[in-house]
């Protein structure tokens, strides 16, 4: 099937094929088709330079885009789509827009997008409802980051992870029962901790029913630590820096965001948790529910700290969660979290290429499309077992060798044999910032070199390299002989010290942004591509102003232990204003029976549960109901104690004490020099897109 016999096929957001001849990028002469082919929606914005389009290009010729089983397996068993493309949230926003990437079906190539990274954009396009299994497995997909999966039971749906909102949960919920038929839902698994695939849980499960055991939630061992803990630590820093990774400010458009590799993008809505009422706590543990046989595969330590895998061994079906889909993953992501073992994350798909794999039929996933045909599953779980395992190896290997980790992303390479496969390219991770992660889960950040044990921070050390470079002006200059010669890398390693030297200083940040603008368009991976480009609006614009990620939503603050929230106290106090004080508070929550002892020593917030202080300075009482207000920020504390019902007992001046060290963080910090918040301009008021939650996986 060719790829414009595909554009024919009669889906109203087709998963249309961009493999057109790379003659295309030549003759355009650096030209960009869009809607709005006059203009790049950034004033100061660049469109693609000839070194642009000639990487592209070569790009093109390098890759097997005559390989289209992809895009055959994206569209098989489409059922129907709906007519509306936008989900609206409760809160008036719109939660979801499909529509908003229409523009990449055009059936153009843009030279400002990486040729590969357009193709995974493309078969990300596919919306609505799909038949994975005729008469028993079926997929919403395109409503959400991630896919929305129902298995038909004896009596009811079980729905496979429940999107990030509620909104988009309900509304594919509501969809697959038009089209086939109303269903109860009777259970709810969760493959694993991030947000994606529980936040919308109340869309598709009411909790009294959850409560009453009348519908089942399923998750994996460690699913409720993981899926609270993660983000909460630096939870402030993971929001700010996914400003970059997840392209949040960032138009849909050939110049900004065009998708996120495992989906389009997050939905906007209200992020919600039920807890799990049972526990997957085996490794492999079968269980039949409704009717269906399923055999839990537990994969700790790879995507998630918390994930499985399921078989349906009378289906002959397995479903991957988010351990093996369209992309090489994340071994770290940019927003911020703890390295993932790539190892660890190659051995699970080898168990489960020998526990299922050589017998099953179908493969699914939380993201991207099914793969049919037991060769065609070996070879897909070989080919991702196989990059994760080279990837551990071959960095480790080269770091035996006295590669270092500031310089391993320069000299790893992916065999040609894993390159040549679709399903081994890097969409969500990177093979660069992948490898520098693999040297730094066995070796940790410093190279060996002492120069780089204490270094200068970036605005100590600048004015140093400004200076003996002969100052900004030559700085510039020969920035901008660089950019012209298409060496961006070297021209950022100059203007980045000229901006740090000196954040005032506009038009070296001009040009560090059409640097970082170029580099951007140039990568295949998203996340990467997202962080170069936001980097380039935020030098150019500076941060906009109330651009703050909408909160977890309640049910994750109120699965938030007390032990974690006391934890994140610790964080949140600021150590010059503890200086030379100490104190102790008992807590005690009375409905929940717990009780903790609050220690304030050496500028430190330390906590321990179980246990009171004889001579503590205050003892706080408070039921865990309503504390949970506070920690939501529903009800401060001080209107706890006017209400009765905080009550302290002893010393209040401590309680005034530690409120007065506490530091709120402010989303706004600067990740470049010199670009403070502002207000939003016009232009990007019509292109904000809706913030991603904290918890996002990825």
């Amino acid at each position: 099937m060719t790829s414009k016999q595909f554009l024919s096929l009669s889906l109203p957001i087709a998963v249309i094929s961009m493999i057109v001849s790379s003659a295309a990028f030549a003759a355009g002469g650096g030209e960009i088709v869009t809607s709005d082919p006059s203009k790049h929606y950034h004033p100061k914005g660049k469109f693609p330079s000839e070194f642009t389009i000639d990487a592209q290009i070569k790009q093109r010729e390098m890759l097997p885009f005559e390989d289209e089983r992809d895009f055959a397996e994206a569209k098989q068993g489409f059922i129907a789509a709906p007519e509306y493309k936008q989900i609206m949230a409760e809160a008036g926003n719109v939660a979801w827009d499909i529509g908003s990437y229409e523009w990449l079906l055009q059936g153009e190539d843009f030279a400002s997008i990486h040729p590969s990274l357009q193709r995974q954009a493309i078969l990300n396009m596919g919306y609505g409802l799909f038949e994975v299994l005729a008469d028993e497995i079926y997929q919403v997909r395109g409503y959400d980051l991630a896919n929305i999966t129902f298995i038909k039971g004896d009596t009811g749906w079980i729905v496979f992870d429940p999107l990030t909102a509620k909104e988009t949960a309900a509304a594919a919920l509501k969809f697959i029962n038009e089209q086939l038929g109303e269903r109860p839902v009777v259970a709810v698994v969760y493959s694993h901790s991030h947000a994606d695939h529980f936040g919308g849980v109340r869309g598709v499960a009411d909790e009294d029913d959850v409560n009453s055991g009348k519908v089942k939630i399923i998750a994996p061992v460690g699913f409720m630590d993981h899926a609270v803990a993660e983000n909460v630590y630096a939870g402030n820093a993971m929001n700010r820096r996914m400003f970059f990774q997840y392209g949040v400010l960032l138009p849909r458009s050939p110049f900004g965001h065009v998708d996120q590799s495992i989906g389009k993008n997050t939905a906007a809505g209200n992020l919600g948790l039920i807890p799990p009422n049972v526990i997957v706590a085996k490794d492999i543990e079968e269980m039949t529910v409704d009717g269906v046989k399923m055999v839990f595969q537990n994969t700790p330590g790879t995507e998630a700290p918390a994930e499985m895998n399921t078989y349906f061994p009378e289906m002959k079906a397995f479903w991957a969660a988010e351990n093996i889909t369209g992309t090489i993953h994340n071994i770290y992501t940019l927003r911020g979290a703890l390295v993932r073992d790539a190892l660890e994350w190659s051995k699970q798909i080898n168990k489960a290429l020998y526990l299922f794999g050589t017998e099953a039929e179908v493969m699914f996933a939380s993201h991207s499309w099914p793969r049919w045909g037991n060769d065609r599953i070996q070879e897909v779980m070989r080919s991702q077992r196989d990059t994760y395992a080279n990837l551990n190896n071959g960095v480790l290997h080269l770091a035996n060798q006295g590669v270092t980790i500031n310089q391993i992303h320069n000299v790893y390479q992916v065999p040609d044999s894993l390159q040549q496969q679709w399903s081994a390219r890097s969409y969500h991770g990177s093979v660069e910032h992948n490898s520098r992660a693999i040297v730094n889960r066995y070796l940790g950040y410093w190279d060996g070199n002492p120069t780089n044990l204490i270094p200068l921070s970036p605005e100590d050390s600048a004015p140093l390299y400004v200076d003996m470079m002969g100052g900004a002006n030559k700085i510039i200059a020969r920035g901008q002989q660089l950019y012209d010669e298409g060496k961006y890398r070297h021209a950022q390693e100059i203007l980045n010290k000229l901006i740090y030297a000196e954040p005032g200083n506009q038009q070296g940040k001009d040009l560090l942004a059409d640097v970082f603008e170029q580099i951007g368009y140039q990568q295949e991976s998203p996340s990467v591509r997202n962080s170069f480009l936001a980097a380039a609006y935020e030098l150019r614009s500076g941060i906009p102003s109330g651009a703050s990620p909408k909160s977890s939503g309640p049910d994750m603050v109120r699965a938030m232990t007390t032990e974690l929230w006391l934890d994140f106290l610790g964080v949140r106090l600021d150590s010059d204003k503890a200086d030379g004080k100490a104190f102790k508070i008992n807590l005690m929550t009375p409905d929940n029976k717990e009780k903790f002892v609050v220690e304030l020593s050496n500028s430190t917030l330390t906590n321990i549960e179980g246990v009171q202080a004889k001579d503590a300075d205050l003892t706080v009482t408070i039921n865990r109901e309503d504390l949970v207000q506070t920690m939501m920020g529903a009800i401060s504390f001080d209107d706890q104690i006017a209400s009765g019902k905080a009550r302290l007992k002893g010393d209040r001046d401590v309680y005034e004490q530690l409120k007065s060290m506490l530091v709120s963080f402010d989303l706004g910090f600067e990740l470049l020099p010199g670009t403070g918040a502002r207000d939003l301009t016009p232009e990007m008021k019509t292109f904000q897109q809706e913030d991603p939650g904290s918890s996002i996986g990825g």
